[in-house]
This record gives structure tokens, sequence and C-alpha cells, in this order.
């Protein structure tokens, strides 16, 4: 039995249970522990757990989430080589209705191209401090292969949330050649890799949103 994750969950990453890439940012990873609500169309809402910590000579990011019947998790391990981001490892598992796969890449696998989580950051460190307000992102997924996607900032503007105001940088993704479907990110300017918002839209249509309801500090 193949089991393939659906188009929509292969582009939030873990979302929906999110080598070397090029960063000219200055702005240096802090870590976090945060909390996310996302709300998918015909999908029970989900608390989504994700941590950055630092620990001797890397980082690592890992987003958790479960819900009945179901859980995932993932976590990307990378560290911080002249402003570019390197992966170093990645681990995932996913289990939906008695149906579980697990997924890990090694360094060797990582080196042209990171891991999803690592490439989270990267590309927050990137529209954070970078002038240039466009690119294309280019990542491993959980199975090895290579994703792309075209992103564009749309604002740099203060954001007020129940959590707190911050200072944020807003940016739509796509694939290549696929207008109908995008995603947009609300990133912390101040905290790469923690997402504010996440909103999928497919069609003009939103399908679903991730909400910041938690922060804290390492």
């Amino acid at each position: 039995m193949t089991f393939r994750l659906p188009r929509r969950a292969r582009l939030l990453g873990l979302a929906l249970l999110i080598t070397a890439l090029p960063s000219l940012a200055a702005t240096a990873p802090q870590p976090f522990d945060a909390r996310y609500h996302l709300e998918v169309s015909g999908w029970p809402d989900i608390d989504i757990d994700h941590r950055l910590s630092q620990e001797a000579g890397h980082w690592q990011s890992e987003m958790r989430a479960s819900l009945p019947g179901a859980r995932g998790h993932e976590w990307g391990r990378f560290r911080l080589d002249d402003e570019r981001v390197s992966s170093l490892h990645y681990a995932a598992g996913y289990s939906l209705l008695g149906i579980s796969r697990a997924y890990s890449l090694e360094r060797d696998d990582l080196a042209p191209l990171p891991d999803r989580q690592s490439a989270l950051v990267a590309l927050a460190r990137r529209v954070i401090d970078d002038a240039d307000d466009r690119g294309r992102l280019r990542y491993r997924d959980h199975r090895g292969r290579e994703e792309r996607l075209d992103y564009r900032v749309l604002d740099r503007a203060p954001v007020t949330l129940p959590t707190g105001r911050f200072e944020a940088v807003r940016v739509t993704l796509a694939e290549p050649d696929e207008d109908d479907r995008r995603m947009e990110i609300t990133f912390d300017a101040r905290r790469p890799g923690l997402l504010l918002g996440m909103a999928y839209y497919r069609d003009g249509e939103r399908k679903s949103r991730l909400s910041l309801t938690r922060l804290g500090g390492d």
C-alpha cells in the first residue's frame, strides 16, 4: 500500500499534521516555544507545537501535532556557517488511521538543499534582512525530493495579536506555474522561523488558516 500525503499537506509541511541554502540575512535565530492553532476546511482543527532550540554547535526546529486518529512530528537540525543555514539531519513520523510512516534524511542527503524545517528558518532570515523582496526557495521534502516555491514579500509592518505586538514580514509563496494555489506566511521579524500567521488559498478561496496562540522563550 502506498501512503502519500495530500498535495496541500506537502505544501504546508507539518502545518497539516512546513546542504546549504544561501542566506544574506544577518538576523540571528532566537530560541522560542510556540503553539499554533490550525483551521483546515474539511478537517478538524488542530494545535501545533513549534520549538526552536539551540544545542551544542547546532540548532533544532521541531513541530508536533496530534488529533484523534492522527499524529505527526518532524524536526530538522542545522547550523549556521558564515550566515548560511546548513542542514545536518531531518526526521519525521506520521500516523493516520493506523497507518504509520517514518522518514529520515542524513547530512549527505541534505548537502545540496536543506530539509523543510531548516528551510523555514533560512527563508525567514532571507526575507527579514535581504533587500531583494522576491526569489525562489528550494528544499528537500520528507522523502528527500526537491521542492520549489517562488516567494515575494508583500509588506513589512507591525501586527498585533492576542500574544502581543510584533514586527512582521508577510510573504506569499507558490509553486512555479501554479497561480491558483498560494500560501501567505507572516514571519516574526525578530525571531527567524516563528510564524505569526499563515493562510493557504486555492482558486481565490482560503482553505486553511494558522494562528499563533502562545509564545514562550527557551
